[in-house]
Order: C-alpha cells, then sequence, then structure tokens
C-alpha cells in the first residue's frame, strides 16, 4: 500500500455527540491524517454541527432527529450525494464502527467504489437493542439484522476478547480479531495548578480518600453498585469524597437516588465535561477509580485513568478486567455493592497500596491511541492487499442484491452529477455538436436507467421472497406451538 492511501471512516456518532465510540473515530481520523494517510469521515448530519476544525474532511449524511427518543440522531444510509464525496476522496478502506446504519451505508459504498469493509464491534449491543426495543419477537429480528450485518463486512475487528464473545453470543459464526482501542491523554498526571484549577469550588480535603467514575450515567455501567458500597461506607464512618463526571439518559435517577441515600455532602455530580485537559486534572487528582462495569467491552476510561498513575476496581472476569491482575496493577471485586464496599474498606486504611498500584497500571495499562491506530494502520495493509487478491468471499445474503443495486443505483447519480458539472464547465463548446452528444447520453441513459430499473425490481423480489419465507416459518412454528399446547387443553 502506498504512502497516503484514503481511509474512510463511518459511525453512527461523531462530535457533537460524544461516547466512547465517537471518541474512538476521533481518534483513529487525527493519527491517520496525522502520521500514515488521508482520513474521511462519514456520519449523520446533526443540528448545529460544525466540522471546519478538523484536519480531515467530515461528510454528513441526512438523519433525522431522534436524540430526545434514544439519545442519537437515526441517519439515513441512501444518499446518491455521499457516494460522489467519498468516490472523490479515492477512499481505498472502509472502516465502519456501528453494525447498524453506518454498515449498511458502507455495504453500498462498498458496491460503489470496489475496496475492502473493515467493521470494529464495540460495546454490547444487545443490551442496547433490549433497552431500545420491549418486545423479544423485535429483539430477536433487530439481533438477526445485527449479525447478517456484521457478517457481510470482509474482516471484522473486537475491542476485547470479551467483546468477541458477545458476538458469538448474538449468533455471530465468522471470525474476528483483537484490536485494541488506546486513549487521548498522554502518560503522566498533570501539573498541581491544573489539579486546583479542575477540582476548584468542591469539598475535597486532602487528606480523604477521592474516589471518581467518569462515563455516561447509565444504571447499566455499575452506578447503582458504586452508591449503594458508598451508602454503606459513609454508614460506618468512613471518611471519603466521590466524584462522578458525566451525564446520560438515567443521570436524573441517578442524582436522585444518590440524594435519597444522603451522600449529596460527599458524593459530586459535575455533568460532562468535554475539555481533555480538565479531565486528566480530575483522574490526577483521584486516588482510585471506580468501574464496576460489566457492560463495556473494553474500558478506555481504565486505561485513561493509568495514564495519570490513578488504579482502578473492577468486577473481576468483566471485559474491562481483561489484562489486569488483581492487586497489582487494579483491584477486583464482585460484581455487588457489598464487595465493592469491602474493598474500599480495605483501601482507605491503606494508601500506599492505591499509589503503588496506580504507578504499575501507568507502566503496564496504559496504550496511546498513536500506538493502536499505528497497529491498525498495518492491519489496513493486509486487507487491502487480501482484497485486492480476492482472498474474501463474496457476500451473497438476503440483502445484498438489494443494497447492490442501492450502490449502483447512487453510483449512477453520482455520475450524473459529475456529468452535469462537466457540461456546465464545457458548455462555451460548439452549441450543436453539445445538444447531438446530450441527445445521444439521454438514449444511453434511459436504457440504463431501463436496466437498472429491471434489476431493482429483480432484487425487491428477492428480499419480498426472503421476508415472506420468514414470515411462513414464524406461522409454521406457531401453529406447531398450537398443536403441542392442544394435548393440555
Amino acid at each position: 500500500m502506498s504512502d497516503k492511501q484514503s481511509i474512510c471512516l463511518l459511525n453512527d456518532s461523531f462530535p457533537p455527540m460524544i461516547d466512547g465510540v465517537s471518541n474512538a473515530v476521533v481518534n483513529y481520523a487525527k493519527n491517520i491524517e496525522a502520521h500514515h494517510g488521508h482520513a474521511v469521515v462519514v456520519t449523520p448530519s446533526v443540528p448545529g454541527a460544525t466540522d471546519e476544525g478538523y484536519a480531515y474532511p467530515v461528510i454528513r449524511y441526512p438523519s433525522i432527529d431522534t436524540r430526545k427518543l434514544v439519545g442519537y440522531v437515526a441517519g439515513y444510509p441512501f444518499s446518491p450525494e455521499t457516494a460522489r464525496r467519498v468516490q472523490d476522496e479515492r477512499v481505498e478502506l472502509l472502516h465502519t464502527h456501528c453494525p447498524i446504519a453506518s454498515t449498511f451505508l458502507a455495504r453500498e459504498l462498498r458496491n460503489v467504489l470496489d475496496v475492502p469493509l473493515v467493521l470494529t464491534y464495540h460495546t454490547k449491543f444487545d443490551i442496547d437493542i433490549a433497552k431500545a426495543i420491549k418486545s423479544k419477537l423485535l429483539q430477536e429480528s433487530a439481533t438477526k439484522a445485527l449479525v447478517e450485518n456484521v457478517s457481510a463486512c470482509d474482516e471484522i475487528w473486537v475491542v476485547s476478547e470479551g467483546a468477541g464473545k458477545n458476538l458469538e453470543s448474538l449468533g455471530y459464526e465468522g471470525a474476528w480479531r483483537v484490536m485494541e482501542n488506546g486513549v487521548d491523554v498522554p502518560r503522566g498526571g498533570v501539573d498541581d495548578a491544573a489539579v486546583e484549577a479542575a477540582v476548584k469550588g468542591y469539598d475535597l480535603p486532602r487528606d480523604v480518600p477521592m474516589f471518581l467514575f467518569v462515563g455516561r450515567l447509565m444504571w447499566y455501567k455499575g452506578l447503582r453498585i458504586i452508591l449503594d458500597a458508598l451508602a454503606a461506607l459513609k454508614a460506618q464512618g468512613t471518611a471519603f469524597r466521590m466524584v462522578i463526571i458525566g451525564d446520560g439518559a438515567d443521570g436524573k435517577e441517578v442524582r436522585e437516588t444518590a440524594h435519597e441515600l444522603g451522600l449529596d455532602d460527599v458524593c459530586f455530580f459535575t455533568g460532562a465535561i468535554s475539555d481533555r485537559e480538565t479531565i486528566r486534572g480530575w483522574y490526577t487528582r483521584a486516588d482510585l477509580f471506580l468501574f464496576p462495569s460489566t457492560f463495556d467491552t473494553n474500558g478506555l476510561v481504565v486505561r485513561e485513568a493509568a495514564a495519570s498513575a490513578t488504579a482502578t476496581v473492577m468486577v473481576a472476569g468483566s471485559c474491562a478486567a481483561e489484562g489486569v491482575t488483581d492487586g497489582q496493577n487494579g483491584f477486583f471485586i464482585e460484581e455487588n455493592a457489598p464487595s465493592l464496599a469491602a474493598k474500599l474498606t480495605a483501601l482507605c486504611a491503606d494508601p500506599d497500596a492505591m499509589r503503588r498500584v496506580g504507578e504499575n497500571a501507568q507502566s503496564q495499562l496504559y496504550l496511546s491511541w498513536e500506538d493502536a491506530v499505528a497497529r491498525a494502520y498495518e492491519r489496513y495493509e493486509v486487507v487491502i492487499d487480501d482484497y485486492r487478491s480476492g482472498k474474501y468471499p463474496k457476500h451473497q445474503k438476503p440483502m445484498d442484491g438489494f443494497l447492490k443495486s442501492q450502490g449502483e443505483l447512487m453510483d449512477t447519480f453520482a455520475l450524473l452529477e459529475e456529468v452535469r458539472d462537466e457540461m456546465r464547465d464545457d458548455f462555451t463548446a460548439d452549441r450543436d455538436e453539445l445538444l447531438s452528444h446530450i441527445r445521444e447520453g439521454r438514449e444511453e441513459f434511459r436504457a440504463f436507467l431501463r436496466e437498472r430499473q429491471e434489476k431493482m425490481q429483480e432484487s425487491r423480489e428477492q428480499v419480498r421472497a426472503y421476508i415472506r419465507s420468514e414470515q411462513d416459518r414464524a406461522e409454521e412454528r406457531l401453529e406447531d406451538w398450537w398443536r403441542k399446547m392442544d394435548r393440555y387443553l
């Protein structure tokens, strides 16, 4: 692969929408552009978003603003203009970071560009699906569509072994490889002045242990375990302070629960903080990071804390605990509040252990985004070579015919845009000759559209047949169930 290849990164979220995957895409793009090749980001449009400050192009495609409903916008992944703009960037590889809308769009673009498609599976989507969809039948359908989308990609990356096992639990049967994310804070804490600026206004006595949580305020992050453990510590008279940084859909309930537990004087909520230097100030000030989450597949915050020599308490066997040794570069608990309370009680009585394990975490767990993206870029080279050599199988799933037709249609409209631009530039040419070319081109294009229409109809019929077959199977299962029930009625 030559020195300056274009890598297209796709994700359903991107600043101003902030989450762990959005942060990963930002750092992939920044490091690719700075050290390796050329980055292009493709993401849904967000009202009020401004992208001028990035060193790489950010291509926005149409979306519906569903933030009040689910916290994110819903992208509409059928955009001819997006196809044309991505083509102009001469992309050599597509890397999608979300197995939903972004991967649908990436599959269409693969048909247009004829380049490989890599997917990184970052998070446990079965939990997000269950939270967003209450019907078990619809959950199963959504999960099946997700797995089919993942299976349609040329190579699958996961951010941890646990993420790969989760993907398999959803029904995915293909291969995957671990490609860890990095952290976007440098190794080492900030100076005392920066710490004081970050924590100003909060009651944090120097001789009292301070615990920290950074992340989305969602109950599945283990926040209930944290609050209940803190209540137990306060009840037994242990001195401490707790700072919770972030916001999220469960934020209001989390704050109300902390108040009901009588933690207002020892547990402080800062809200979301986007400035990374301020975040570093908090990591540097903290004596211990609390992260009892079994939802997260990578736990980047564990390594962010390690960058500032702050050790983390985490659930044994969780994805966040991968590569961590209890008592050496982190602390393990069971997934319950009494276990966390017992661990915190012991550590409050042994501050040297927190300091020693934090220093080990800094030297043993830290991984910079620069190093993480360098590893990924080396793998990009292999994927591109393998794709060009025909080593990846052709994907012939029920939706592929439809998506291929959509991709061809997007390619057609992109071509029309180019023709229109060329005609505008060359309008000074001989008028009669130009009109003759237009008439010839119009007839050719009509024939082309008729052919595309026939193929689209064929693809629609394939999709309809697939849907009918799924319905027939569902009805057969239902009839079989009723026949079995007749024995007892």
